[in-house]
Parts: C-alpha cells; structure tokens; sequence
C-alpha cells in the first residue's frame, strides 16, 4: 500500500489531499470507523491526514501503521483552548487539505471555524451519535450542538450522519436537512466471519463448556451502554436458565469496576460472568456468543451489532439509533430500559433448536454483505471527498465485495 506522502494518481490528477479531524482517538465506534475507512480508501486518488483534538490514543497507531500521519492539537476535554484553534488554521494554511471531514460535535465546530478562518477549505461535517437528551449528555457536548446547528446552514458544504436516526434527530433541532447525506458504517465481512475452530479455542481459554448457551455484550462502560438494564435482564433469566453464561468485554468491563460487580453480585449471576476488559480479538470473540445483545439506552448506529450478524450471531438490540433497521427481520428488538423485554427476548432465542438460530445467524451475515459492507461505506465517503474537491467527474470504482463463501463454512 503506497504510503500517504507518496501514493502515485491514475491519470494526471494528483491525489485528493483529505483532512480528518476527529475529536479523539481513544477507542470507540466512531474512532474505529474512520480507522477502517482510512484502511480502505484509494491512495491512488486521496492522500489522507489525520488530526486529533485531544491527546493521541490507541486509534492513532492504528491509523499510523497503515502509513498516515497523525497528529494532535494537544487540547484537553472540557478546557476551552482558543490557541488550538488558531494552530489548526496555520495547519490548514501549510497544508492547504483539498478537503477537510470531521468527525463529531467539537471537531465538527473547530474545524467549521479554521477552514472559514484559512480560507473556506470545503468541509463536511460527521455526525455519529442521534440522543441528544440532557440524561445521555454533558452539558457542554449539548451546547455545542445547539451552536453547530445554525451555523450548519452556511459553514459546511456536506454534513455526514452515520444513521438516518441521526439525520432525523439533528434536522429537528435546526441542522441544515437539504446538505445531510446518511452513509451508514460498514463492516469488513473478511475479518468478521463465522469461525468454528475460534469459537473453540476461544471458549476453552475463557473456561466456558463447549456446548453452554453464552450472552455477549460487546461496549465499554458508559451510561450510554446501560450495563445495568444488562445486568437485570440476566438476573431475570438466570431464574429459568441457570446454565446460560454472560461474557463482557470493553474499556472499563473488569471486576475492579466496582459499580458494575456491584450489579453483578446483585443479579446473582457472578458465577456465570466473565468480564473481559479490552479485547484486541473481536473477530474471535464474537464466534463465542450464540447471542449478540445490545442492552443501550442510546445509540447511533452501534458497530458492534454489526460485527456480531457478520460473524452470524443472530441479535437481540434495544430500539436505539438504527438498531432496528440494522438487524431487521434477522433478529429481535426490544424497548430500550425494559430488562424484562429483554431477558424475555433472550428466552425466545434460546428456545429455537441449534438450526434454527443458526440459520437466523446466517441470514444475519447475508444482511451485512448485502446492506453494510466496508466497501460500500468507503465508495460513498470516495465519492463525496471527490464531488467535494470539484472532482467527481472521475470514474468511481464500483463497491464489491469478494465472495465470502469459504469464510461463511
């Protein structure tokens, strides 16, 4: 893969110089997009750049590996630092990006500010989240949507959201509804894909039987994710379905986490728990689960619900986002804050016979090549960095995948 300095154009355009500028780079949902968008982006057509707000994080030597520069504006959350700014509009002054993407509200806001400031850089904003209720919220990330949302109508050329639930909920608020695009996340069907032999080895080095019914919750710790609707709903079908076991994994999902044993313990399910902390083995991880839950209060469009269906785990999701919509008639979906809907909708799916959750499981992952595949998220970002650039005369490379077959054995 040509590096981002040195990727040689077809023809006699040279490279689409592209901006990103993301608020942070820890790890999460939004992060990890613009990680797989950049892994897969043309760098024979664009030349991207990264900049965080914040302090690198792990994303960044991700995204540095694939031979991107990262760089970071050094601003800490919820300090005000004006001095960010203006390094930003110097950046884009030297640099001259041929187009700039945010991702979320305070590098949508920054970034609107230093390209008017540098000299009208065309942006497009990125919008990855769709509840904007004061419980969900800090009052800062609030007010900061109620500023971007007037002045969307004359700063960005383009505004992404990641679900049409996001489109809606910003639209209503007073976002310029006529220059939003939905362009939903994708799933690399390659690296997420049944896997027999990890669901074996994976169970085994956690020490769960070979045969037991296994729950997966796949987030970090956050109000957002609602461990404790998680943590009720196992209490619930713990009563009729002692032997199901529950597996946790994200930032924060550890037992020193003293809240979340706290519900654990609460739940009499502790024995029945395994708590994993950060995993770098997600493909892997998720061949574990006969069922994928997504127990939220809110969402956009939650990548880890894809993840699982590419994997052919069949999913049982709270109504959050474009929850709904991402599973489909593939698996079920619940009220968001009801652990007795849930534990309900677990029971259900574990009362089908292996062949039917099976097949549930692959017309998931049929789902996820047909509706959510990498490669059509990343044609549609191509296609807008270059309708951006004033260069979306060049032929588009079409979006398909390679046969998946041999991974769905």
């Amino acid at each position: 893969m040509p590096d981002a300095m040195g990727a040689v154009s077809q023809g006699h355009h040279k490279p689409i110089s592209v901006l990103c500028l993301i608020t942070t780079l820890n790890t999460g949902g939004a992060e990890m997009m613009l990680y797989r968008l950049l892994s897969q982006l043309d760098r024979t057509r664009f030349m991207p750049h990264v900049v965080s707000l914040l302090a690198h994080g792990p994303v960044s030597d991700k995204i540095r590996s694939l031979g991107i520069p990262v760089r970071s504006l050094g601003m800490r959350q919820g300090v005000p630092n004006p001095a960010a700014l203006f390094r930003l509009v110097r950046w884009l002054r030297a640099d001259r990006p041929d187009v700039m993407q945010t991702w979320m509200y305070h590098a949508d806001l920054l970034g609107a500010l230093a390209a008017r400031f540098a000299g009208r850089t065309p942006i497009s904003w990125g919008i990855h989240h769709s509840d904007l209720g004061a419980e969900a919220n800090r009052r800062r990330t609030l007010l900061t949507v109620r500023a971007c949302a007037p002045i969307s109508r004359w700063l960005p050329a383009k505004i992404v959201c990641c679900s049409e639930a996001s489109r809606r909920v910003h639209a209503a608020i007073g976002y310029a509804a006529g220059k939003m695009v939905v362009i939903p996340n994708g799933i690399d069907p390659h690296l997420f894909h049944p896997n027999p032999h990890a669901r074996a080895a994976v169970r085994s080095q956690l020490g769960l039987p070979a045969d037991a019914p296994v729950i997966g919750l796949v987030g970090r710790f956050h109000p957002y994710k609602d461990h404790h609707n998680f943590c009720r709903a196992a209490q619930v079908l713990h009563r009729s379905r002692p032997d199901v076991w529950f597996v946790l994994c994200g930032s924060g999902v550890t037992w020193d986490n003293a809240q979340l044993v706290h519900w654990i313990d609460s739940a009499g399910v502790r024995d029945r728990c395994r708590l994993l902390g950060m995993r770098d083995d997600l493909p892997d991880l998720n061949t574990v689960f006969d069922i994928a839950s997504l127990s939220s209060m809110a969402e956009a469009f939650p990548n880890v619900v894809l993840e699982a269906m590419a994997c052919g785990v069949p999913c049982v999701v709270t109504d959050v986002g474009d929850a709904a919509h991402m599973v489909g008639d593939t698996g079920t979906v619940v009220p968001r804050r009801d652990p007795q809907a849930l534990a309900q909708a677990w029971s259900a799916m574990l009362r089908m016979d292996c062949a039917e959750r099976a097949a549930l499981g692959a017309a998931a992952r049929q789902r996820v090549l047909d509706e959510f595949s990498l490669a059509r998220a990343v044609a549609r970002y191509e296609h807008l960095f270059a309708e951006l650039a004033g260069r979306d005369g060049i032929q588009q490379p079409a979006a398909q995948e390679q046969p998946c077959a041999d991974l769905a054995a």
